[in-house]
């Protein structure tokens, strides 16, 4: 992009933030259990699971999302949607928007899935085949596609701007964030609501067992004897708005969304490219964006599943980028605490890079004990760490090759140094 275009558009700031994840139903309390390093990778009990490989994953509970929407309602929504719900609800109240002079046609939403009601779909089977076809109610198959909890949203709160979902595996949130973020800067909307939410369901996991992919125990992002990842579920929703709009208002700003970069490997359907290169395609251009260096990094939330391959592959990728800086970069897999929530991911890994920024603290990688040679950056290992970030890189590495980064900085009204 050109330095014209770059001086032409818009600035962007967060203003609210939604989380529901396995560390909690709020923002406070995911980000609590974060400071914490809390692991919320249990024994699922949403399904059976005594017959898999695997048993363990990061499961939300106690969502209670009939606080907050009457009961037909609910009954319509899958659980993908009643999670995108809640956070959406609270990052709107969190960013302090009046509803009474807000244009609603310059209010969009984009919002990242992957399974999205497929849960809802199963238990539909499962009532028909198990107790025949007067048992199966039409209603748990109305949730069964991602674009449901978009949709919902949208009706309870009048969104009539831009609205799409956007699925590209687990990189689909943090994708919708970079989209989001543009139809601001170029004018076509003034606020957007942004992130993921993803549900855990037996296709997936079964899926995921049959590869092996999932470690028996907790997952272990970048030590040596890691074995694979840990699933998850949960949603966060970002209020995304025109920085001069934010400030005018004099809304509290976690931060400004500075840059992202998408490329895809083109190389394997599950397997990242051996050097990184659609990975260091993806930082570069994020950065490139941000009008930023690799210098201004001062902290990265990796997207570190714990498998062999894409945790060595991810450190190989940020060591490209960032050369010798890489050793004094703190590099954190948020996924040790919450699991790989699939398509919420990059909503709620975007999440937490925005609080670590706004509380000026590195979120750890828990459960790491043992150093791997060839894995052998800085990850924050098992405790959080206070230290300044004025720019962190958030990354999204998905199935199929679907790379995105993402670049948040500090907000700062007036910014003079461009190349920082």
């Amino acid at each position: 992009m050109s330095d014209n275009a770059r001086g032409a558009r818009r600035r962007v700031v967060i203003t609210g933030i939604g989380v529901v994840s396995a560390l909690g139903n709020t923002t406070a309390a995911f980000w609590k259990g974060i400071l914490q390093g809390r692991c919320g990778i249990e024994r699922l009990t949403l399904f059976e699971v005594s017959g898999y490989r695997s048993q363990l994953g990061a499961q939300v509970r106690d969502l209670e999302a009939g606080r907050y929407l009457p009961a037909k309602s609910l009954r319509r929504m899958s659980r993908c949607d009643q999670m995108g719900f809640v956070a959406a609800r609270e990052a709107l109240q969190d960013s302090g928007i009046s509803w009474e002079r807000m244009d609603r046609e310059r209010f969009g939403i984009i919002v990242g899935g992957g399974a999205g009601g497929i849960g809802t779909a199963e238990s539909f089977y499962e009532d028909y085949y198990r107790k025949g076809a007067s048992f199966a109610h039409p209603l748990q198959v109305f949730p069964t596609p991602p674009n449901m909890v978009t949709d919902w949203i949208c009706l309870e709160y009048g969104l009539r701007g831009p609205r799409s979902t956007v699925v590209t595996a687990c990189s689909s949130s943090a994708t919708s964030i970079g989209y989001a973020a543009d139809l601001i800067r170029y004018g076509q909307a003034d606020f957007m609501l942004a992130g993921g939410s993803d549900a855990m369901c037996q296709l997936t996991f079964a899926g995921f067992n049959s590869l092996r992919a999932l470690d028996e125990g907790p997952c272990r992002p970048f030590d040596a004897q890691r074995k694979g990842i840990s699933l998850g579920e949960g949603a966060a929703l970002l209020v995304l708005e025109e920085a001069e709009h934010a400030l005018a208002r004099k809304a509290r700003i976690y931060g400004e969304f500075a840059g992202y970069g998408i490329s895809c490997d083109a190389h394997h359907m599950t397997a990242p490219d051996s050097k990184g290169e659609g990975a260091v395609r993806a930082m570069a251009s994020a950065l490139a964006d941000a009008g930023l260096s690799p210098e201004a990094v001062d902290y990265v939330n990796a997207h570190g599943t714990g498998t062999q391959y894409n945790d060595l592959v991810e450190t190989l990728a940020i060591k490209t980028v960032f050369g010798e800086r890489a050793y004094h970069l703190p590099v954190s897999s948020t996924k040790s605490m919450v699991g790989h929530c699939l398509g919420a991911a990059g909503g709620i890994e975007a999440a937490a890079t925005a609080l670590a920024i706004h509380y000026q603290t590195a979120p750890p990688t828990i459960h790491y004990e043992h150093r791997d040679p060839q894995c052998d950056l800085d990850y924050v290992p098992n405790q959080s760490r206070r230290q300044k970030i004025k720019v962190a890189l958030s990354n999204s590495f998905a199935f199929g090759g679907n790379n995105t980064a993402l670049v948040i900085r500090e907000f700062r009204p007036s910014l003079t140094d461009k190349g920082e």
